[in-house]
């Protein structure tokens, strides 16, 4: 595939290297131009119309004249800078500085008043509109339609053009694939030193991910660069607007969210700690800060700035020469005026001093040429096409050829040219810029549709990245059992279970609440008669305040009615339900209990809080309440499932992306202790019935989902006489009837007539021999009857349903099975024999469930 070919600064220079002025539509090309003059010139020789009509490096016109216009009128700053924008996108494309009235629509009082101030401005806009060039000069110009209507209307009556490109083809190169930014930016570094960081350009989208991972990675290689990160760019400047921020989030500002600049201002903040709220924290590291924020109106924004100063070890001189600038350093720190900083600093570019020294980075939409011998692109994708202004001064079809050119000279920029992109990203196709179908005049939806190569990631061997390394002789001891959760973590990501071994987890409110609950249960079933309802209102309190930190203050009443509600339903179901006698258990170890140690009395009770590590099955928990040998209940401070998702959830040959192995692992610990019994695991879902509690309504059987274990294969269970009175009494109608009909051998003998098929699926039971037997055997004991179809395949929809909503002798078997087989291979693991996948046995994680998510990163597998 090929473009037309751009001529070089050598070609452009041999054709008009007679003229006296060349001007170009770009300041690098012009640059290029003059470095192949090969005689000497009397004043400036290639050069863009604006630098021309200053004589100097063009400044900032928006900037200048809003600054300008906001030190002489009182208008917002959001309201000058929408004026100033639009009247100077309007000169640009119509050519006079009040062009702007010819469109009422964009006419108002600020933007007359921003008119009036901008046509008394020596600016190079308005020397562009007031003076054309010497017409005793021999002029060229390249590629004048790459010029805007204000440049055009500044070159002299009579003059030559030169294009900028030729009949030639330019065969474009490959672009070369990688798998991620990440692998691109590697790749990039790899290539370059200090020695060739002259010789080498980097275009790219400064707004993209490409931006501050090329920075990172050239600063981390010491190989210098310019033309990148900006005033708004550095880190001290951001930390000191978030510093202001602060102070006006309100009172619900949460650790993490100023995660940066208290670690900045050297605050030490525990991980368990960083979703709790600021102002709930009274702690000397945090003194400073919520002072400030308390008495923000008595600070003015050059006493702020000193305070973040001394904070943090920084000297912000530039930023404080340009609060002077915008006429607000000795001004109050209010919102508004921090509102309009911000709007300031994000919309226009503050001139910042740098050296231009090494490698140069080029935005891919400000930049039409780059002047250097060897340059990498890196993404080309849709966000290198330029969003031409809808506004009615705009000539669009003109807008687009320059945009177009622009781009086309762009890609032939230097003497090598190496294009680096995504052919996907997410699972989705990476969309090559439009431009690439306007120039090649085909279809691109993804580009493989280019001539490309595809390129492995491989780890880089740059010496200086990367942390150091000290081998140990240390070998880790193997897990020997695993807890549920544990065990979830590990299924749904091996990769967030690994980081949960080694990076403390933030207190969650919805953690701590479910911990405090369950410490009430535990007291409760230990002391009953010590609550009453002055009691109650204590322990109200006392979960308010140690939850308030974690939660917003504006949901506090709605908290301490859900917390009264879930308290009295707790002490329903245990006065309804007492445990019994637990002389068969040995007493409890005892453990942490908020509210006991709050009434300074002891829990030790040996039905409740039963923790046990089976080193033989590999497993460990913690049991809520044993209330009797045969029945296990577990509090839980979430919404309630149904016995079948609880079932489905445990799958481990297709797990689901929300695995749940609690009840199996406690069954399974259970049975051990009960062999051969049926036992039932039962979820108590304590705020299930605050709506209920509230309206005097409340069922506890509402609240409650029991799961049963059954110490025998489906197919004995279902041919059981039990199961038999069970689909007598409570299967649906039609069932009832047509086996009322029937005595339990007839029901025993469906099952010597053929296999009954263990499955979940009830139409794949229906279908199966076993059913189809049953169906035509009862017709013939009872006569053929629809009625006789209908329940029999009720009955049948029955035998299935059990299986999905209970677990049997071989799911438990299967599944001590599968924790030898998941242990094993974390162990392995642990050693270093292979690496922690990101991606579980579910295929990509469900990362709704994943706690360390910045710390997985995409791809990575």
């Amino acid at each position: 595939m090929s473009l037309p070919r751009a001529k070089s600064p050598r070609q452009l220079y041999r054709e008009v290297r007679s003229y006296d002025r060349v001007i170009t539509p770009d300041g690098p090309l012009a640059s290029a131009i003059n470095r192949q003059l090969d005689r000497s010139h009397l004043g400036p020789f290639a050069i863009p119309p604006r630098r021309l009509a200053v004589g100097r490096r063009e400044e900032s016109e928006d900037r200048l004249a809003f600054l300008d216009i906001i030190a002489e009128e009182d208008i917002p700053w959001k309201r000058c800078a929408y004026a100033v924008g639009n009247i100077l996108q309007c000169w640009e494309h119509q050519g006079s500085h009040d062009a702007i009235f010819e469109y009422e629509a964009y006419v108002d009082e600020a933007t007359t008043r921003a008119v009036e101030q901008i046509g008394e401005l020596d600016t190079a806009s308005m020397r562009l509109t007031t003076e054309t060039m010497d017409p005793a000069h021999d002029v060229v110009v390249v590629e004048p339609a790459m010029l805007t209507h204000l440049e055009q209307s500044y070159l002299p009556a009579e003059y030559d053009t030169v294009s900028l490109f030729t009949d030639e083809a330019f065969e474009l190169p490959p672009v070369r694939i990688h798998d991620s930014p990440t692998a691109i930016v590697e790749t990039v570094v790899d290539t370059l030193t200090a020695e060739t960081a002259d010789t080498v350009g980097i275009v790219l989208d400064q707004e993209s991910e490409y931006s501050p991972l090329i920075e990172s990675a050239l600063e981390s290689a010491g190989i210098p660069f310019f033309g990148g990160p900006g005033f708004t760019d550095r880190s001290d400047h951001r930390l000191f607007l978030q510093f202001l921020r602060t102070a006006y989030r309100g009172t619900d500002t949460r650790l993490t969210q100023i995660r940066s600049l208290l670690t900045a201002s050297e605050c030490d903040v525990t991980d368990r700690d960083t979703n709790k709220r600021l102002h709930e924290l009274e702690t000397d590291e945090l003194a400073w800060l919520t002072a400030f924020c308390r008495n923000i109106h008595e600070y003015t924004f050059s006493e702020a700035l000193s305070v973040f100063e001394r904070r943090t070890d920084t000297t912000l001189e530039a930023f404080r020469d340009e609060l002077t600038t915008l006429g607000i350093a000795n001004e109050s720190v209010t919102e508004h005026r921090l509102d309009e900083l911000a709007y300031y600093l994000q919309t226009y570019e503050v001139p910042v001093d740098r050296e231009n020294k090494g490698v140069l980075l080029a935005d891919a939409k400000s930049a039409s040429y780059v002047g250097r011998d060897v340059v990498f692109y890196l993404g080309l994708d849709d966000g290198w096409t330029h969003a031409a202004p809808r506004r009615p001064w705009v000539d669009q079809d003109a807008q687009f050829t320059r945009n177009l050119n622009s781009f086309q000279l762009l890609l032939q920029s230097g003497s090598q040219q190496h294009y680096l992109v995504q052919d996907a990203a997410g699972g989705s196709p990476v969309t090559p810029s439009l431009y690439f179908e306007e120039l090649l005049d085909t279809d691109i939806d993804r580009f493989s549709d280019l001539p490309s190569t595809t390129h492995q990631t491989v780890t880089s061997q740059r010496d200086s990245v990367g942390f150091e390394r000290h081998p140990t002789d240390i070998t880790p001891e193997p897990i020997e059992t695993i807890s549920k959760s544990s065990l979830n973590t590990y299924v749904n990501s091996p990769r967030d279970y690994y980081f949960s071994r080694i990076v403390d987890t933030p207190e969650k409110a919805h953690l701590t609440e479910g911990t405090l609950l369950h410490d009430f249960a535990e007291f409760y079933a230990t002391h009953p008669d010590v609550v009453d309802e002055t009691t109650l209102s204590e322990i109200v309190e006392l979960l308010v305040e140690r939850v308030q930190p974690l939660v917003r203050s504006v949901d506090e009443k709605t908290r301490r009615t859900e917390y009264r509600a879930g308290l009295k339903t707790i002490m329903s179901y245990l006065d309804a339900n007492p445990p019994t006698d637990g002389a068969f258990l040995t007493p409890s170890s005892g453990g942490d209990n908020a509210v006991a140690t709050h009434f300074d009395m002891a829990v030790e009770s040996p039905v409740t809080e039963r923790r046990f590590v089976d080193t033989d099955r590999h497993i460990n928990g913690m049991i809520d309440l044993v209330e009797s040998p045969r029945e296990l209940l577990d509090y839980k401070s979430g919404s309630e499932d149904t016995a079948r998702a609880i079932v489905k959830n445990a799958a481990i040959d297709d797990p689901t992306d929300t695995p749940d192995f609690q009840a199996p692992l406690y069954l399974t610990y259970w049975r051990s202790q009960t062999p051969n019994e049926e036992l039932t695991f039962t979820f108590f879902y304590v705020t299930e019935l605050v709506d209920e509690v509230i309206t005097g309504d409340a069922d506890l059987n509402d609240a409650l989902t029991t799961v049963s274990y059954y110490p025998e294969s489906p197919t004995d269970h279902v041919q059981r006489e039990a199961f038999f009175e069970y689909l007598r009494e409570q299967g649906s109608k039609k069932c009832q009837k047509i086996l009322s009909k029937i005595e339990y051998p007839t029901y025993a003998a469906l099952f010597d007539a053929a296999a009954f098929v263990e499955t979940t699926d009830s139409d794949e039971l229906i279908e199966s021999e076993f059913g189809q037997t049953m169906i035509e055997r009862l017709k013939a004991e009872i006569g053929d009857y629809k009625y006789v179809t209908t329940g029999s395949k009720q009955a049948l929809r029955a035998m299935a349903a059990r299986q999905q909503s209970a677990f049997f002798k071989p799911d438990l078997d299967a599944f001590e099975a599968f924790i030898d087989t998941q242990l094993t291979e974390l162990n392995q693991r642990r050693t270093g024999a292979e690496p922690f996948p990101v991606a579980g046995l579910g295929g990509e994680p469900n990362y709704r469930r994943v706690d360390n998510r910045d710390l997985l990163l995409e791809g990575d597998q």
